[in-house]
């Protein structure tokens, strides 16, 4: 019997290539795990009829020498990246039953290496959410306590790889969205530096924001993973080489304490407080730091987010995708149709956009929140010049109840306000597990470090993985 519960992608790997068990048996181990738990938990919209012909296709690489190390390893894939020939909807009815007609970049780098795609996991309606709560296809809940949620939007994914139903998973980072479900779930969650991973064959939500992003049970998995889908693609613009600088070794940690002086859950500042301690005690130095212009990290997403959202989302009207309502006249029909095929958090975000983009508020919404923006990356930038790394809990609270902040969209948009400025600036972050409630529910930190310095995040991860 295989062991889930402690099997990483290096272990699976070497397993398979010394005939331990086959890439078939692995897939079949994780089907397994899905039959018995997805119906409660809800992580998968689609399981793939081909998972194990897929698998069967790895164990051929591998007997033919040709294996890597995601060779024949089962991943989930957020049903907002495209696989060809395979429904993507990003769980909205607008989208149902579109098939894809090609592979994201991601995709296609996964599938040279041989990866099994075990299936799409349930995320927000166009990742618009944290909670996984938006979905058209009903709720996922989180494996540690089902009457939870398990963050979003990618928190199929992250149910996914902490319910054991995939090895590892991939999800998209529009504002913390792989970063808080890893942190509700108890996962290592890793925010790319803008540009190191295509977007190319992603459905867009925020297109100077998105990126797609990793989840593992160990640093090492989600390192892995990410530089099997990082590097240049000509599909999209704002794809880079790889530039990954050399790790430094750095010992500097900055902590900018006023972000989070109040609205923060005691049981999260306490442990994030041992975590520091551990840190000093591992020979890291702990240094106060001052990010004024971060603080309005949130407000800027606010503004800049709807407004791509408004634009990206003007394709989806029933006439090249998805269901069409008829109407009266064409403009009837847009409305019928859209009004019909948008939840109500795509609704309110689109016409959140469409005002701040609109004349007389365009000045005064989006273009001051650019030069906010702007203000940032230099802060950053400038911050980054004096220490290596920026920490702060993942978020302010564990997992919160199920229905709990539906009703509040305000305190539903501040569960994202520790991820919100690594995303404005473009900057890498890492969430990682630091501990437990009483409840059993996960704790997390995160680290944030400069423009493609994701080395030295992997690095001061796998030591933090050993002191916590």
């Amino acid at each position: 019997m295989i062991d889930l519960k402690n099997l990483t992608i290096e272990k699976a790997s070497e397993a398979m290539k010394n005939g331990e068990y086959t890439s078939v048996d692995l897939a079949r181990a994780y089907l397994k795990n899905i039959e018995e738990k997805n119906k409660e938990l809800n992580a998968y919209l689609e399981v793939f009829s081909d998972a194990l012909d897929q698998a069967k296709k790895a164990d051929e690489m591998i007997k033919n020498g040709k294996q890597t190390k995601m060779t024949g390893i089962p991943i989930a894939i957020k049903d907002n990246i495209l696989i060809k020939g395979k429904k993507c909807g990003a769980a909205s009815k607008i989208l149902e039953n579109y098939t894809a007609s090609y592979d994201a970049f991601v995709i296609k780098k996964l599938k040279e290496e041989g990866a099994v795609f075990i299936g799409r996991t349930n995320m927000d309606e166009f990742a618009m959410g944290s909670s996984t709560q938006t979905s058209a296809y009903g709720v996922t809940r989180n494996p540690h306590d089902t009457e939870r949620v398990p963050g979003g939007s990618s928190g199929g994914s992250a149910v996914a790889v902490a319910s054991l139903m995939a090895l590892v998973a991939l999800g998209t980072e529009t504002c913390g969205s792989v970063r808080q479900p890893a942190s509700f779930c108890g996962l290592v969650g890793l925010k790319p530096t803008y540009g190191m991973v295509s977007r190319s064959g992603t459905i867009a939500m925020g297109n100077s924001l998105d990126q797609i992003a990793p989840f593992g049970k160990t640093v090492r998995d989600a390192e892995i993973l990410f530089d099997a889908i990082k590097g240049e693609d000509e599909m999209d613009a704002t794809s880079i080489e790889s530039v990954l600088i050399p790790s430094r070794e750095g010992k500097i940690i900055g902590i900018p304490w006023h972000l989070f002086e109040e609205g923060v859950d005691k049981e999260v500042m306490d442990n994030f407080k041992e975590s520091v301690e551990k840190l000093k005690n591992a020979g890291y130095k702990i240094v106060d730091i001052k990010l004024p212009y971060s603080q309005y990290s949130l407000a800027v997403y606010y503004i800049i987010m709807p407004a791509e959202v408004s634009t990206n989302l003007s394709r989806f009207d029933g006439v090249r995708y998805g269901p069409r309502k008829d109407g009266e006249s064409v403009n009837d029909e847009y409305k019928k149709t859209r009004s019909a095929g948008f939840g109500a958090e795509a609704r309110r975000r689109i016409m959140i956009g469409t005002y701040v983009l609109s004349h007389g508020y365009y000045d005064a919404y989006y273009k001051r929140a650019w030069r906010v923006r702007h203000a940032i990356e230099r802060e950053f930038e400038n911050i980054f010049k004096e220490v290596d790394f920026v920490l702060t809990p993942t978020t302010p609270t564990p997992a919160f109840k199920l229905g709990e902040k539906m009703n509040d969209p305000v305190a539903m948009y501040l569960c994202d306000i520790f991820s919100a400025p690594a995303n404005i600036a473009g900057i890498t972050a890492i969430a990682l597990p630091s501990g437990m409630t009483g409840k059993k529910l996960p704790l997390s930190i995160q680290f944030m470090a400069n423009h493609f310095h994701e080395k030295d995040l992997f690095d001061i991860g796998k030591k933090f993985e050993e002191i916590r």
